[in-house]
């Protein structure tokens, strides 16, 4: 999928400047919408809300882990005592709880990544919507991702990271925006 991503990035720059009469009047810009998101405020409020949310999973694995290692010693005090069917029996409950645990982790993993996910796409959505709005108001016709930008002629190609974040109202710390 990445690659798919880099091989259009490749044949929109090969068709935008091989004609060099357009490239010539082509208007482009870059931002990072990654660097603009971690200035907004609400951002910090979706960082702490998801740590929160982290370590209450991480307190519910955790007592899981203490109720299965509590299972496990006591299984291993009775196992001399316990005949050879009563010991595959348990060690099969074992490893079914086991599997309970990894799976519960797993899920819970999926369960965090979606929910921030849900909760990052209204900034991201609003971030997109200042960029086509800034994009628009500076007559660009073309908006790069600037992470992937390995060399820009700053005469050329401009940064509207702080436009963008002028527009939505945060200050962006310029050593931070112009990485």
């Amino acid at each position: 999928m990445r690659f798919a991503k880099i091989g259009a990035v490749a044949i929109l720059f090969a068709s935008v400047f091989s004609a060099p009469a357009t490239a010539q009047s082509l208007k482009i810009g870059y931002a990072d919408p990654d660097v603009i998101i971690t200035f907004m405020p609400e951002y910090q409020d979706i960082q702490q809300q998801m740590a929160a949310e982290y370590r209450t999973s991480q307190e519910a694995l955790q007592a899981l882990a203490e109720d299965f290692q509590e299972r496990v010693t006591k299984y291993q005090k009775q196992q001399p005592l316990l005949s050879t069917a009563r010991q595959a029996e348990r060690e099969a409950e074992l490893a079914q709880l086991q599997t309970e645990i990894q799976d519960s982790a797993a899920r819970k993993d999926q369960e965090l990544a979606q929910k921030q996910e849900d909760l990052m796409a209204p900034l991201l959505d609003r971030v997109q919507e200042v960029i086509d709005e800034v994009a628009a108001a500076k007559g660009l016709d073309l908006v790069l991702r600037s992470p992937a930008l390995l060399f820009v002629n700053e005469d050329s190609v401009i940064n509207i990271n702080l436009d963008i974040a002028e527009q939505l109202g945060i200050e962006i710390d310029e050593e931070a925006q112009s990485d």
